[in-house]
């Protein structure tokens, strides 16, 4: 009897730890980046919107947002679980990802925004890539940026050995700039702005050099385990840029506030973007010369095939 009694409670006890450890799992949430810069903007409204909050309320499930810039560090986090969705990642940092065997996938389009991503030399510095021999340029690895500094340097016979690339996210490598403790920095968007308003100088820009794609991304394990929660994922994908078309001026407002610029700044960073919900073949195509640059520059290690990394509901 006695016995019984007790292997009645350790029931007991393994069931209220099985529910206490479900609690537990459900507490966790959806877990997701949020990214606004270079000018995020579906990202910016669908969080300021409660947009992905009200998609997830029926599901009972919260949101979880994390303030991670660094498309590589989103990766990190993916492959440790402890993000499921990368809001905004660029599809440099998913490639090199995929390449190491970190198994994430694009699950939708964000921009293509070729004008807002610059190397800036600093006011009074080094104003063309070829004086950059030698220098300090300070950026984040593993993003497009680095992919942009490493094909200008290519473009003028050089190599990412040439310079003394030192990684640092934007906001740092920014500020680095700005205190002349750096020569050049890879900047985007509201930096790229700012730093020409206190006299830095443009050594390149990546028109003509490389074709930035920003995209949402997911683990694997996420898509195949939570499917409800990426559709809910995609339809506020969806609902924000909808929003954004029916709501241009008070969206850029929006966007405005959020980076710290004016309103004619903001209207010229929404051109820059070339906003999109979807990819298409040219982004394909274009993926594949990112990962020929990449393997060809070292950055890469292993073939990727694009195709494998984009869900077929993120094409058009």
């Amino acid at each position: 009897m006695i016995l019984k009694k007790m292997a009645m409670a350790l029931l007991a006890v393994g069931m209220t730890a099985g529910v206490a450890a479900a609690a537990g799992d459900a507490d966790k949430g959806l877990n997701i980046s949020y990214v606004k810069s270079p000018f995020n903007l579906q990202s910016i409204v669908m969080k300021r919107q409660g947009l992905l909050e009200k998609e997830l309320e029926p599901l009972g499930v919260k949101v979880v947002w994390h303030e991670i810039t660094s498309g590589a560090q989103q990766a990190q986090a993916m492959a440790a679980g402890s993000l499921d969705v990368g809001g905004v990642m660029n599809t440099t940092s998913i490639q090199m990802a995929r390449g190491e065997g970190n198994p994430i996938k694009i699950v939708a389009g964000v921009s293509r925004p070729t004008g807002v991503f610059a190397i800036v030399g600093k006011k009074g510095g080094v104003a063309d890539v070829k004086s950059l021999k030698g220098k300090i340029v300070a950026g984040p690895k593993g993003t497009v940026l680095h992919q942009l500094l490493v094909a200008a340097l290519a473009a003028e016979g050089m190599s990412i050995d040439d310079v003394q690339f030192i990684q640092m996210d934007i906001p740092k490598a920014f500020a680095a700039l700005e205190s002349g403790r750096v020569d050049a920095a890879l900047l985007s968007a509201n930096t790229v702005v700012n730093a020409l308003n206190s006299g830095g100088t443009v050594i390149a820009s990546a028109e003509g050099l490389v074709v930035p794609k920003l995209a949402v991304a997911a683990s694997e394990s996420f898509i195949a385990e939570h499917p409800d929660r990426l559709a809910a994922v995609l339809r506020a994908h969806d609902k924000a840029a909808a929003w954004i078309a029916e709501h241009h001026d008070e969206a850029v407002a929006m966007g405005a506030e959020e980076q710290g610029v004016d309103i004619p700044t903001a209207e010229k960073l929404f051109e820059w973007s070339h906003f999109t919900q979807r990819f298409n073949q040219a982004d394909l195509d274009s993926m594949n010369d990112d990962l020929a640059f990449m393997l060809d520059n070292g950055m890469m290690r292993n073939r990727v095939d694009p195709r494998d990394i984009v869900l077929p509901g993120a094409l058009e």
